[in-house]
């Protein structure tokens, strides 16, 4: 009997629908406050979100040429494991399961049940919240338990959704742009002590939650048709729109809200739709809905990619083996994507949005700087072919590699200790798990 696999179903149009639809979520409308503190005024602000995503462009770049040389499930971790580093492919993947991915899931969900306070007061209650975050869990975890085509054609359509109203924000925010909003200035007996360097760098750790989401689609690379065209024109074309969305919605929203209320509002969502005077009555429940189908589009486009992450990793007997498993007639990952759902409901009694998104940042961009270096050992390599090839990849490895201990160094600025505490122990927990798998697949090689 052969052994079942992936299919390629998904074309360029659902391949960009899934990095935006990861990428553009809560984020962009958690952060906008605390990107305002650090910035010290609107423009400053714009400036940040514009070199967050600038940072971006390299590491894009590297992206796409390991993804067009090795198109399989799981990509990070193949990269790094095909670059001759089996224990660092692990400790990827080990870091990702517990302390970025898989958290993902839970930070968005807690924001998606955030979004519909204003119609449910008792979201407001940490308990209702948390429960109704499992449910929009299980439900889109159910969906892509089912199927990968319609998963994908879900989030074409969520996508579409979401982008929507935030092109209304935009539209709307030229008018106001001479609203004096924008020139706003901090009294110097009330700015931030804080040097303008130390402020810009834990500036631009903050935006790292709203641009994470572009490695995802590489993790089930092996479902992609033509890979390696569709993958360089998604992430490449994914980058530049939403860099361009998040200097326009930072632009518009600081000239529509004021800068002392856009800081005060840290730890909540802001509602720019709620200072245009002709809009106002309105603006509470419109905004609510547009802040929901966000994240459900992010949500969904997680729970969609993440599971094949560790998919892969179990097919080389350095997981636990259920996740290796595919349904035998949805051909989805489905052990994977229902352990990792549970796992991300647990997480909910880890601690509040600002502690987790602590305890992602800093994993998340030692995993990344991972997966930069990678490519210097794997163009090494006779059977490293890549389709696409960056120009100047050592550069581009340098400048990615850099941009990730630039972003960790603001995380420990940015977010409370605690969760940065527990991502570290768990990341050193990863060297004695591997080990364990090791020696259990080098005694069934034996055997």
């Amino acid at each position: 009997m052969s052994q079942q696999a992936p299919i390629r179903q998904l074309g360029t149009l659902q391949s960009f629908s899934i990095i935006t639809g990861a990428v553009i979520g809560s984020g962009v409308f958690i952060n906008l406050p605390l990107v305002a503190m650090y910035g010290g005024s609107p423009l400053r602000a714009v400036l940040i979100w514009f070199i967050g995503g600038l940072l971006w462009l390299p590491q894009i770049l590297i992206l796409a040429e390991m993804g067009t040389a090795y198109p399989d499930q799981g990509g990070p971790y193949q990269f790094i494991n095909k670059a001759g580093s089996p224990l660092l492919a692990f400790l990827y993947t080990w870091t990702a399961f517990l302390t970025s991915d898989t958290p993902t899931l839970t930070i968005i969900a807690l924001s998606a049940a955030s979004a519909l306070k204003y119609f449910f007061p008792v979201l407001g209650d940490a308990v209702w919240a948390k429960c109704f975050a499992a449910s929009l869990i299980v439900i889109l975890a159910a969906l892509q338990y089912r199927s990968v085509k319609t998963g994908g054609n879900v989030q074409v359509f969520l996508t579409i959704a979401k982008l929507l109203p935030l092109a209304a924000l935009v539209a709307i925010g030229v008018w106001y742009l001479g609203s004096g909003n924008l020139f706003w200035k901090a009294n110097p007996t009330t700015a931030s002590q804080q040097s303008p360097w130390l402020s810009l760098t834990a500036g631009i750790s903050a935006t790292l939650w709203a641009y994470a989401g572009f490695l995802n689609i590489l993790y089930m690379g092996g479902e992609v048709k033509d890979p390696s065209r569709t993958l360089p024109r998604s992430l490449i074309g994914s980058l530049v729109f939403v860099t361009v969305s998040y200097v326009l919605i930072s632009l518009c929203a600081g000239a529509i809200v004021p800068h002392a209320v856009m800081v005060a509002s840290q730890g909540e969502f802001v509602n720019p739709f709620a200072y245009m005077q002709f809009f106002s009555h309105y603006a509470g429940a419109f905004f609510a809905v547009v802040a929901f189908v966000s994240m459900i589009g992010a949500l969904n486009s997680t729970i969609m990619t993440q599971p094949r992450l560790e998919y892969a990793m179990a097919k080389d007997g350095l997981f636990f083996a259920p996740f290796g498993k595919l349904h035998p007639r949805f051909l989805t990952p489905h052990v994977s994507i229902v352990i990792q759902a549970a796992i991300a409901i647990l997480l909910f009694t880890l601690g509040n949005i600002e502690t987790l998104l602590g305890y992602f940042t800093l994993s998340y961009v030692l995993q990344n700087a991972l997966v930069y270096g990678a490519i210097f050992w794997l163009r090494r390599k006779e059977s490293y072919k890549p389709i696409y090839k960056v120009r100047s990849w050592r550069w581009m490895a340098v400048l990615a590699i850099a941009s990730q201990l630039f972003i960790a160094g603001g995380a420990l600025l940015a977010f409370p200790p605690a969760g940065l505490i527990a991502c570290a122990i768990l990341i050193a927990s990863g060297i004695l798990v591997y080990w364990y798998f090791h020696s259990q697949h080098q005694s069934k090689a034996v055997s």
